[in-house]
């Protein structure tokens, strides 16, 4: 059967997401699906073990799971009471008249800009505020929160999934934060015109000009998201020319961390000047359960390499007539939609669709694939019922998952759409 190892792939990542259905850890599954691949592909124990002790001791891991774990305690900076209430005070009198409808926009996004399980519980107080009174509908108000919050996570070099993304691809950071950044425009776009252009005009409010004070508490929150960003950006290239043996990938997150120990340096000084705790989360259980699902996204990435079974797969594939097309969006889709996080549509998809870039005759390019895959997982993601922030957030505002949908599909297809147009754009230019 010129399929077999295909059907082997996709059993195993079945079982993975039915798994993690049922409750289990998502790293642990998909550390069970990277040893089920090596025994399939016919792997011996011993070898297995050598695979699996590689696997494990790679740079990149012990990298992107320090970096992690510091992300979490800036993200607790940005979402401070302090700094969020002078987001709500500049986006009001920065958008004048339109200040409520931005604010609506900005608060949520500006706290997306860390990520933290589930962020959407830290601005949907802030969007309450922003819309008190009883006339707005839950569904909607659960909606606004919810979208918004979500639409920097495309690009956002912070999130976890960037960075897994980004160890997957062969593509340089700032090529994936280009061809990625349409989205928070779609994502913003199609969120102003079915959530808030309707509304617009209850929505218009009249406030004075920002005060200096307030500006100056904007650049005090956000200057340690800056200097993240900063040297992600300028220093992978300057560390690769240092360290010319290790890969691009432990250049970039090597980047990332002396980023992170910087800006940590400015959030230490401010949580001492408040009387703050430092490093409250950083030994929790919910940050031990977020290192343990991007470990096991990790090692499952490099068992599956190591297996074999990927090219057997693609090899299987080309003497078919499976469109090809169709498994990179539909896998990650179907990831997204069940497990319900970004990490898990790019730990379990993402390397097989890697795999099939380099099958003969298929007409995929790194970039086009990319996109496609990531909007189709991340359409799935967002319509998950099992998605953390969607469920605080309809606690929250106690609205009906139903009413909540009826909001959200029409901003889901509209991204999903500019995935296949962009996809086709970048596929015509062989990119």
């Amino acid at each position: 059967m010129p399929t077999y190892p295909l059907l082997k792939i996709l059993i195993v990542f079945a079982g993975v997401l039915l798994l993690n259905r049922f409750r289990m850890s998502l790293g642990l599954t998909l550390l069970a699906g990277g040893l089920v691949t090596e025994i399939w592909a016919g792997k011996g124990i011993a070898q297995i073990g050598h695979d699996l002790a590689g696997a494990v001791s790679r740079v990149e891991l012990w990298l992107l799971l320090v970096n992690i774990a510091l992300i979490a305690e800036v993200g607790q900076h940005l979402a401070a009471e302090n700094n969020a209430r002078v987001l709500i005070n500049a986006a009001r009198r920065w958008g004048g008249r339109h200040g409520q409808t931005l604010s609506l926009v900005m608060i949520p996004a500006a706290i997306g800009l860390v990520p933290m399980p589930g962020g959407a519980l830290f601005s949907a107080p802030l969007v309450a505020e922003t819309v008190k009174q009883e006339s707005w509908a839950p569904g909607w108000k659960a909606a606004v929160n919810y979208w918004f919050r979500h639409v920097m996570e495309y690009w956002w070099p912070l999130y976890p999934v960037v960075i897994v993304t980004l160890s997957i691809f062969t593509i340089k950071t700032w090529q994936f934060m280009a061809i990625q950044a349409p989205f928070t425009l779609v994502s913003i776009g199609a969120g102003y015109f079915f959530l808030l252009r309707p509304y617009r005009g209850q929505l218009l409010t009249e406030v004075s000009g920002m005060e200096k004070k307030e500006s100056d508490g904007v650049f005090r929150a956000f200057l340690p998201v800056a200097l993240i960003v900063g040297a992600t950006l300028v220093l992978p290239g300057p560390l690769q020319l240092l360290f010319p043996a290790h890969r691009a990938a432990v250049s970039k997150m090597l980047a990332m961390l002396i980023g992170l120990l910087a800006s940590l340096v400015v959030v230490i000084i401010e949580k001492k000047t408040r009387s703050q705790t430092i490093f409250h989360d950083f030994f929790s259980k919910k940050t031990f359960n977020m290192l343990m699902t991007l470990g096991g996204v990790m090692v499952f990435q490099s068992l599956l390499d190591s297996s074999g079974l990927l090219p057997a797969a693609s090899e299987g594939l080309a003497r078919t007539r499976v469109p090809v097309v169709l498994i990179i969006a539909l896998l990650p889709f179907v990831a997204g939609l069940v497990t319900g996080i970004a990490i898990g549509f790019a730990g379990t998809a993402f390397p097989l669709v890697v795999g099939f870039l380099g099958l003969e005759g298929s007409g995929l390019f790194p970039l086009s694939t990319l996109v496609l895959a990531f909007s189709m997982g991340y359409a799935g993601m967002m319509l998950s019922p099992v998605h953390l922030c969607l469920l605080l957030t309809k606690e929250y505002f106690l609205a009906p998952l139903e009413a909540i949908y009826r909001y959200l599909v029409p901003c889901v297809v509209t991204v999903m759409t500019a995935g296949v147009l962009l996809h086709l754009l970048l596929r015509s230019f062989a990119l």
